[in-house]
């Protein structure tokens, strides 16, 4: 496989527009690129398990993106595949194609959507009770951007929503009521003033983090607001539970209601899997800060990672690219891990 014919196979599916909801033109593509039939194919799912018996390794990736911004069609240019998706994540699935066109049989392959929207919207967990044994993988990699490092574990992702009340008032004489969002200015300046907190897992380090994301109030310029509503965003370690995140988001914030948690994913680091991977691409191992679907693995009791090509700086960005020789280099690495499986 060379470089060249994965900057095509990128770009073709950056092209293809795949906005998390509308996948179907995107799951045909990749079925027609694969010459066998998918063994499970429902609710933007594709599932080909390993052509041969006994252990093997799941290959995992979304072929969703974020809405456009200005940035299709793509294009190739000074050595990178540019446009939507590139980064996150049509270059790891361009070479899990690849890959599975090669048929290695210690491998499956797994293609999802959905996964730019909130974890509950995620076809995973239906996915996982019509094929359980996808999860009997040794390892399950997610080809998720990382700048071609193992990323072991994930954080948390919990959202919660923090209101604030005053009483209405004309503005003309404030003194009448109770300003919601000087209340709130008050109320969440302990938030604001918040470090992050480092918590060291098998010797990586995660930064616990609390964000306030959005904030809302007011009804007019002449109303003294009696409402305030603000959105909390709290990144916690794979060593709390999603009912201890929930616990330590009130010690910190007071008493928010939580809108979604996505549990932390297990880091998985020290494994002979991993350092086998690890090995096979001369691969660094980092912590992943951030939510990714190596949860959806880890919290049904499966081993996962995150591997790409993808460069995390251009994830999500206007300017999305991915480097063809970064391409090549999964690529060549996972041939040769998967020859080991």
């Amino acid at each position: 496989m060379t470089a060249e014919a994965l900057a095509r196979r990128t770009l073709e599916l950056v092209d293809i527009a795949s906005e998390s909801g509308s996948e179907a033109e995107i799951e045909r593509y990749v079925a027609d690129a694969i010459p066998r039939e998918a063994a499970y194919r429902a609710d933007s799912v594709l599932f080909y398990p390993p052509p041969g018996e006994g252990p093997f390794v799941l290959l995992v990736g979304h072929f969703d993106t974020v809405p456009a911004q200005a940035n299709l069609p793509g294009r190739i240019e000074d050595g990178a595949v540019h446009g939507l998706g590139a980064s996150d994540m049509k270059g790891g699935v361009a070479v899990m194609v690849e890959l599975a066109r090669e048929a290695p049989p210690g491998a499956a392959f797994l293609f999802f959507g959905r996964e730019e929207l909130p974890a509950d919207q995620s076809p995973l967990p239906g996915f996982f009770v019509a094929v359980p044994e996808a999860l009997e993988a040794s390892l399950a990699v997610v080809l998720e951007p990382t700048d071609n490092t193992i990323q072991a574990g994930c954080l948390g992702n919990l959202n919660a929503r923090l209101v604030f009340r005053g009483r209405s008032a004309h503005s003309a004489r404030p003194w009448l009521g109770e300003n919601a969002i000087a209340i709130a200015v008050r109320g969440l300046a302990p938030v604001v003033a918040l470090e992050p907190e480092d918590v060291e897992v098998d010797g990586l380090v995660f930064r616990e983090v609390l964000t306030v994301t959005t904030i809302h109030g007011g009804i007019a310029t002449n109303v003294v607001p009696d409402r305030v509503e603000a959105n909390l965003n709290y990144r916690y370690a794979p060593t709390r539970t999603a009912a201890e995140g929930e616990a330590r988001l009130r010690e910190l914030a007071g008493d928010a209601e939580v809108l979604s948690n996505s549990p932390p994913a297990r880091v998985v680091a020290r494994t002979p899997l991993v350092q086998r991977l690890q090995e096979a691409g001369s691969f660094a191992i980092e912590p992943k800060q951030a939510w990714t679907p190596v949860a959806e693995f880890t919290t049904r009791g499966g081993d996962a990672v995150n591997l790409g090509p993808g460069a995390t700086r251009y994830a999500h960005a206007r300017d999305e690219q991915v480097e063809i020789a970064e391409l090549a280099r999964t690529h060549e690495a996972l041939s040769r891990f998967l020859a080991t499986v």
